[in-house]
């Protein structure tokens, strides 16, 4: 009796195992791409080792494309780059919204000089990347 049950456990995981369909599609449904920043708020000043809050408006192209976040790279000390990236969904059918969306990301300041931030805005006709950029003094 007891071999009989090992024999019918083992039919019933081996079946269940091969009944699940595993999803043998390797292409990517989405991509990353950075996206348009528009305008920003930053505050007037800093303090250092206090915590602010970025506020920027960038566009949302079509309904395919979703906010991830932002890349915020230091190419110098008080120097940040600052890339809106968005996940473009691979759809056939993506419709036009050109819509300005606000989303925000935290800041600690840690150097007491002033800080310049360069945020993507797009390329320019020769393909050539351009920037906004706004620097904010640190107070002493």
């Amino acid at each position: 009796m007891k071999r009989w049950y090992v024999t019918f456990l083992t039919i019933v995981l081996f079946g269940s195992i091969n009944s699940c369909s595993l999803n043998d599609d390797d292409s990517v449904n989405f991509h990353y791409e950075a996206l348009q920043i528009i305008s920003v708020e930053v505050p007037e000043s800093f303090n250092v080792q206090q915590i602010y809050t970025i506020k920027v408006n960038m566009l949302r192209p079509d309904d395919c494309t979703l906010i991830e976040g932002f890349d915020v790279t230091q190419s110098d000390l008080t120097v940040r780059n600052v890339i809106a990236v968005g996940a473009i969904l691979d759809k056939p059918d993506c419709q036009v919204v050109n819509q300005e969306v606000q989303d925000t990301f935290q800041f600690k300041v840690l150097y007491s000089e002033p800080y310049l931030f360069r945020f993507y805005t797009g390329e320019d006709a020769n393909g050539e990347a351009q920037y906004l950029e706004v620097e904010v003094p640190v107070n002493q």
